[in-house]
């Protein structure tokens, strides 16, 4: 059992190594060296290609060997959950809709606070909760109707690298936008969605 939790944790490795190196800035510059500026139109769907590539080994592995079962949820809550989780499934290319100028490589790639990075248009989801993305992933994962001990491990893991990758992914976001930025953070949570819909005329502008 504990070779292959070991080949588990690799598998979840390679995955966040890759996933980290397409998001980052120099892999970005790279793609529009090669590329050119058909790089803002391709790289969300090449980057979603290889998360869904890469992915398909874990989860391939993780059936195979599961490891002892912690607890199975009974119906109908593990409905209740599966229905949870196909909404969150439907939340990730929500956000994308309401902020795709978020993902344009030439803004990100471009001085901070400038008119090439581009002004932050909060709109859609993003008006309730900062990360849907986090969001959506964690649920996905939590919601499982079933655990077993391996399943358990990785999920707690990749809880530790999506909330680090959303620390990381909101600083850019701050050196990008500025203050407009520091005070949508102050008015709208990250994770857990807000009672009350965020007005971006209250944002300071700079």
């Amino acid at each position: 059992m504990v070779s292959s939790l070991i080949v588990l944790i690799l598998s979840l490795a390679v995955f966040a190594a890759v996933h980290s190196l397409m998001a980052s800035l120099p892999f970005k510059r790279f793609l529009m060296r090669v590329i050119g500026p058909s790089a803002d139109r391709l790289f969300m769907p090449l980057f979603s290609f290889i998360a869904v590539i890469t992915l398909l080994p874990l989860a391939y592995l993780l059936y195979k060997y599961p490891g002892p079962f912690l607890y199975i949820i009974p119906s109908p809550w593990r409905w209740v959950m599966v229905g949870g989780q196909l909404i969150a499934a439907g939340v990730a290319p929500l956000a994308l809709l309401h902020a795709p100028h978020r993902f344009k490589i030439r803004a990100q790639l471009s001085a901070p606070q400038t008119l090439e990075a581009g002004h932050l248009d909060i709109r859609g989801i993003y008006q309730w909760v900062r990360d849907p993305f986090l969001l959506s992933g964690l649920v996905m994962i939590w919601l499982t109707p079933f655990m077993t001990l391996n399943l358990l491990i990785i999920y707690l893991l990749a809880t530790i690298y999506l909330y680090l990758g959303s620390l990381h992914w909101e600083s850019r976001l701050a050196a990008q936008f500025g203050n407009e930025y520091r005070e949508y953070q102050k008015q709208v949570h990250r994770i857990i969605p807000g009672s009350k819909k965020y007005h971006p005329s209250t944002i300071k502008k700079i």
